[in-house]
């Protein structure tokens, strides 16, 4: 169970040379945060949860960036901006081994981030208490980091989320869908990264709400958007239909996965509206594509 800290986990000395994923944790010491993206976004909101995956989360109530930040060609959507059928459970996860169409496997994604090359000036914890050892690793077109998966149920109330199965949900997500209301924990498959710190400072990266992101877990991938903003100190948290989709508990008190989990958001991308799952997951399988070729 994650009992988060308010206290700012300090970044640590820049690794610059690739190293085999994880590397040893480095010491926190205070640093200052980023300055790479001016751009000022509302402080942190205190959460407390219980479960033994599903811990304290903070938040950050943060306007949704312009979609004119992304690279048109890398910005997927329906032309109507409505939101089309949602899929199944399944529909947004891929098994490993491929298909006939052409899906990226786990194990291609997992081959492409065997090595570090770290762009966090320090790391990350799994859980509060935990060691800090976790860095954000970068290629040319992403960033990636290896982590467990907690649930983050908050958002739009449903039959699965709600202040009654989990009883620090809160109302509102960091990121909104088009429409202005909230993201839906439970149908829409979203990961959370964490607060801009000293550690890291995501935007400057090419990372915003609605970016797209591979989830790989076991033999699974999953595709997903950035949809919420965690702790500063803390990675290793998604939705509710996240872990569905990748086969993971999904119950807000007690679902989630230990480890084994590994994240990749590509730079500069989006889906637009951001609830559009059936763009996610066409535009996740082509930059998964592209990430494993090298292109």
């Amino acid at each position: 169970m994650r009992v988060q800290s308010l206290t700012l986990v300090a970044a640590s000395a820049a690794l610059l040379a690739p190293t085999a994923f994880p590397a040893a944790p480095l010491p926190p010491r205070p640093g200052p945060q980023s300055q790479a993206r001016p751009a000022p976004e509302p402080g942190p909101r205190s959460r407390a949860a219980s479960g033994p995956a599903a811990g304290a989360r903070f938040r950050a109530a943060l306007a949704p960036e312009a979609v004119s930040r992304l690279r048109p060609e890398r910005v997927a959507g329906s032309r109507s901006g409505s939101r089309p059928p949602l899929p199944g459970p399944d529909a947004g996860a891929r098994t490993g081994g491929g298909t006939p169409g052409g899906a990226v496997s786990a194990a291609d994604l997992l081959a492409r981030t065997r090595d570090c090359v770290p762009v966090s000036r320090g790391r990350y914890r799994s859980d509060a208490g935990s060691p800090a050892d976790i860095p954000v690793c970068g290629t040319r077109d992403a960033v990636f980091w290896k982590a467990d998966l907690d649930i983050d149920c908050d958002g739009r109330s449903g039959d699965h989320c709600n202040a009654r199965t989990d009883p620090h949900f809160m109302a509102t997500t960091a990121y909104t869908r088009s429409d202005g209301g909230p993201l839906d924990a439970e149908k829409l498959p979203y990961v959370v990264v964490p607060q801009p710190s000293g550690i890291w400072d995501h935007r400057a990266d090419g990372v915003h709400g609605g970016s797209v992101v591979a989830v790989v877990h076991g033999d699974r991938v999953g595709y997903a958007v950035v949809g919420d903003i965690g702790p500063r100190d803390i990675v290793g948290e998604a939705s509710y239909a996240t872990a569905k989709a990748l086969g993971v508990p999904a119950d807000p008190r007690t679902g989630g996965a230990a480890s084994g989990v590994t994240y990749i958001v590509f730079k500069d991308t989006g889906t637009r509206p951001i609830e559009d799952t059936d763009a996610t997951a066409r535009t996740g399988e082509r930059l998964a594509r592209q990430f494993v070729d090298g292109d």
